[in-house]
């Protein structure tokens, strides 16, 4: 990306602040819509809330504004990339997000969007991707070769669900295999995937893992969250809370950079 791109971007930080949540909502329709296959992936609780679009626009603006040095946001980006890895976010995904956003920019920006800025996004977007990408395959090396490491989603059976409280499920997981399973820090978590009937696909979340790193079984507690209204707000933990011993369930190899590690020397 040359001088006169990156200038580019920076001067559509203003546009970004007072309209970026706009422009995002508009992106994830135009792909949701073209691309419904990545609704097995996204939070379709937290698009309905807002919740992820107001966190993709505070990235997008947090990168333009640091376009100058994109690697002071390195621990973020390492967080989202955690997130991806446990999601098994592929490269060519990237490809389509990619494509949507720039669609996105030049349709709600209109007459605005210039050939010279649609090009310029588009370096810079390719250039964020790489990074993602780069990070990402580190990650998914890291963890397919840890002891009982793997990559992607991987058939567990819930062995066990003991009941805390009205609200919540422990739900002890045990790989189909009954090969080695990855061990993992106090406040690392796991995603979980499951079909929902009520939406037609399947939907992944992440749960922290609420006991200590053994090599036989993962737990999760699941509080059981109430819809509201038509929005898909706690579809998942109730149809967790539906599942049965025996049942099968998809699981991520655990990850997350903020936890506790027990070798840390440092207080």
């Amino acid at each position: 990306m040359n001088t006169i791109q990156k200038e580019l971007i920076k001067a559509t930080v203003p546009i970004l602040k007072s309209n970026g949540n706009d422009l995002i909502t508009y992106f994830y329709q135009r792909m949701l819509k073209n691309n419904p296959e990545l609704k097995n992936i996204f939070n379709m609780a937290n698009q309905a809330s807002g919740k992820q679009q107001h966190a993709l626009t505070g990235a997008v603006l947090a990168y333009a504004e640091n376009i100058e040095n994109p690697g002071v946001l390195i621990n973020v980006l390492k967080s989202i990339g955690n997130k991806h890895v446990s999601l098994n976010i592929a490269p060519e995904q990237y490809d389509i997000v990619g494509s949507h956003l720039i669609g996105s920019i030049k349709e709600v920006l209109g007459d605005l969007a210039t050939v010279e800025l649609i090009e310029a996004w588009t370096c810079a977007y390719q250039e964020l991707a790489q990074i993602m990408i780069s990070l990402e395959a580190e990650m998914y090396q890291k963890a397919s070769n840890k002891k009982g490491g793997w990559k992607g989603w991987r058939n567990f059976i819930i062995s066990k669900i003991v009941e805390e409280s009205d609200e919540i499920k422990s739900f002890y997981l045990k790989p189909e295999d009954n090969k080695d399973i990855a061990d993992f820090y106090p406040g690392q978590y796991i995603s979980v995937s499951t079909f929902i009937p009520e939406l037609g696909h399947k939907q992944p979340r992440q749960y922290s893992l609420s006991s200590a790193s053994n090599n036989e079984f993962y737990r999760i507690s699941v509080k059981k969250e109430k819809g509201i209204n038509s929005t898909p707000n706690g579809i998942v933990s109730n149809t967790l809370h539906n599942k049965k011993e025996g049942d099968n369930i998809e699981v991520s190899a655990p990850a997350g950079v903020f936890y506790a590690d027990p070798d840390s020397k440092t207080h």
